[in-house]
């Protein structure tokens, strides 16, 4: 049933992802949007938190700190995808996340690495490929950058999910997941400098998507990232997760211009590749794991 949860958050995170992308348009910048996305998802986390007991923190801070830091940097570069590029490109590139959570899996837990993994992994750089060679795609976006930017952004993720699994126990979850967001909060004071102008000054028409953007992203944060503290079955639950490649598709096709998305009129031929591509990419997976 726990397998529910990263379906939710699937969902969420592609509501969330419409929103900051329409958000983005009004160039806003990618180091405030990530600051307060980061802090949204920080306040969400501290619910989480056992005060009854105090607010004491063990030796082992460089944990969490480590973890965090994979948070920020991860959000940096999704941020630094939606900001170039379309929502239907880089939500299924960050699918690729689920093979690099079982191949971190099997060399930082010590589980072995099935034969089919490889190819899987074979079947993701062909989505990979269909998303970045749809005919005309050059022509409205930096595929090739927003492609970089999203596959570093699943690399961030992926370890920051098999260390959450490989730490957390040792604190509690209710303990390392709050200290390890307010950690990857305060590491967002970093952005402070390279903003474009202070947070005050974003423009009205991107203050509602922005703020709601940063909502739903940092909803559907607790939720996963509890999931895979609680349960630990971090493979199966990125294949699930991994869903929302192909929901930001049907999402950019069916209801993006709610959203203002530009996507939508790059025309049939480019999102029924790109549709393949997402598809491709997420049976693979499901092929290989389940």
């Amino acid at each position: 049933m726990y397998l529910f949860f990263p379906l939710i958050s699937s969902l969420l995170y592609v509501v969330g992802a419409l929103f900051l992308k329409q958000a983005t348009e009004h160039r806003i910048g990618v180091w405030r949007a990530a600051f307060i996305c980061n802090w949204m998802t920080t306040l969400f986390f501290l619910t989480l938190y056992p005060y009854e007991e105090g607010f004491k923190l063990p030796g082992n801070l460089w944990e969490p700190a480590s973890v965090a830091l994979l948070f920020v940097i991860g959000q940096l570069f999704t941020f630094r995808a939606l900001e170039g590029g379309d929502v239907s490109v880089v939500t299924p590139v960050l699918g690729v996340k689920v093979i690099l959570v079982a191949i971190l899996t099997t060399w930082i837990l010590g589980e072995t690495i099935p034969a089919k993994l490889w190819t899987g992994a074979a079947a993701s750089c062909i989505g990979i490929g269909l998303l970045h060679t749809a005919p005309g795609s050059e022509r409205h976006v930096n595929v090739k950058r927003t492609i970089t930017s999203a596959l570093w952004a699943a690399i961030c993720y992926a370890l920051f999910d098999v260390l959450v699994i490989k730490w957390s126990p040792g604190w509690g979850i209710r303990k390392f997941l709050p200290v390890m967001l307010l950690i990857a909060g305060f590491l967002s004071f970093i952005y402070l400098p390279m903003f474009r102008e202070p947070l005050n000054k974003i423009p009205g028409p991107a203050r509602k998507p922005l703020f709601l953007g940063s909502f739903f992203v940092g909803l559907q944060g607790l939720i996963l990232i509890t999931t895979i503290a609680r349960f630990g079955d971090a493979t199966a639950i990125n294949i699930v997760y991994s869903s929302r490649g192909i929901w930001s598709v049907l999402a950019v096709w069916g209801i993006g211009h709610w959203f203002h998305n530009k996507e939508r009129p790059l025309g049939y031929e480019i999102l029924k590749w790109r549709l393949a591509g997402a598809a491709l990419l997420t049976s693979a997976i499901v092929m290989v794991f389940i």
